[in-house]
Formats: structure tokens, C-alpha cells, sequence
């Protein structure tokens, strides 16, 4: 019987690990258009990344459970407060419970229009996280006027970008 364990212990570490670099090597990178997303937002009206392009976008993936991402959220709106007229805010919490989510966010002062709550019981493996390459949250990327990843993926380095443009 102990030997049973082990065996699917270390089938499970191994699917582990293959999924995380299966993410990583799947991921887009720098200058690669950016993965579409199509859903709704927390208002219930559809959603298109497709749709901002022509503005620069800020795609930040978080949850309500995840304490950096809640430490990160006040410099997320400060950001937003200081220079939402040079960029598109795209929120996208990931959550078990989808209230979580919206309430948090509430809580935290969002105000933008893009708010994305997308529920699933395995978090990390949302489809958008996985084409986005994310493996843990808070997830940051700019997204160019054409559509293209930048390479500035903290809120200090994006902020440095827009305040120079």
C-alpha cells in the first residue's frame, strides 16, 4: 500500500511540473500579438480585448484570496487615478466563488469598466491565464495600440512608461 502512494505522489508532482512548464513554453512573449479574449464583464455586457485595441492596455490578473494581489490593488488604482486617460484597464480575477471576486474589488476601489470575474474550482487553470502564461498571481502585462505584448510587466515599470509618454 505504501508503495501505491509514493508511486501516485510522484505521478502527481510530475503532472505538476509538466503542466507549470507546459504554461510556461506556451506562453505569449514580448511582441507577440496578445491571446483574444472574449467574455463578460462583471456588469454582464460582452467583452472583446480585440475592441481596445488603438489604446494602450492594462491586463492585470488577481484574485480576491491572493494577499499580493490585494497589497498590489491600491497601487493598481493610484495608477489608474493618475493615468487612466493614457491607457485601458482590464481587470481579471481569478476565483472559485465569482461574489468573491466582485466584492473585493468593490472593497479595493475599482472603478473602471473592465472588470472580468472568471470562476473555476482550479483557478490557475483558466484558459486566458494559461494563454497568458500565468502561473501565480498578481500577473501584470501592457498591451500596445496594435496589439502586442511590452515588455513592462510591474505597476512601477509601467508606471515610468506612462508617464513618458
Amino acid at each position: 500500500m505504501r508503495k501505491i502512494i509514493y508511486y501516485v505522489l510522484g505521478l502527481l508532482i510530475v503532472a505538476f511540473i509538466s503542466f507549470y512548464f507546459y504554461v510556461k513554453m506556451t506562453a505569449v512573449e514580448e511582441g507577440e500579438l496578445a491571446p483574444s479574449i472574449e467574455t463578460k464583464l462583471v456588469d454582464g455586457s460582452k467583452f472583446n480585448l480585440e475592441d481596445l485595441r488603438g489604446d494602450y492596455v492594462l491586463l492585470n490578473f488577481w484574485g480576491s484570496w491572493c494577499g499580493p494581489c490585494r497589497a498590489e490593488n491600491p497601487q493598481l488604482v493610484k495608477l489608474y487615478e493618475n493615468f487612466g486617460d493614457k491607457f485601458q484597464l482590464v481587470t481579471y480575477a481569478l476565483e472559485k466563488i465569482a461574489k468573491n471576486g466582485e466584492t473585493a474589488a468593490l472593497s479595493d476601489g475599482f472603478t473602471w469598466k473592465y472588470q472580468i470575474v472568471e470562476q473555476s474550482s482550479l483557478v490557475l487553470m483558466s484558459k486566458t491565464a494559461r494563454d497568458y502564461g500565468v502561473s501565480s498571481i498578481p500577473a501584470t502585462f501592457l498591451i500596445t495600440p496594435e496589439g502586442k505584448i511590452m515588455k513592462y510587466n510591474s505597476l512601477d515599470q509601467i508606471e515610468k512608461f506612462l508617464s513618458s509618454i
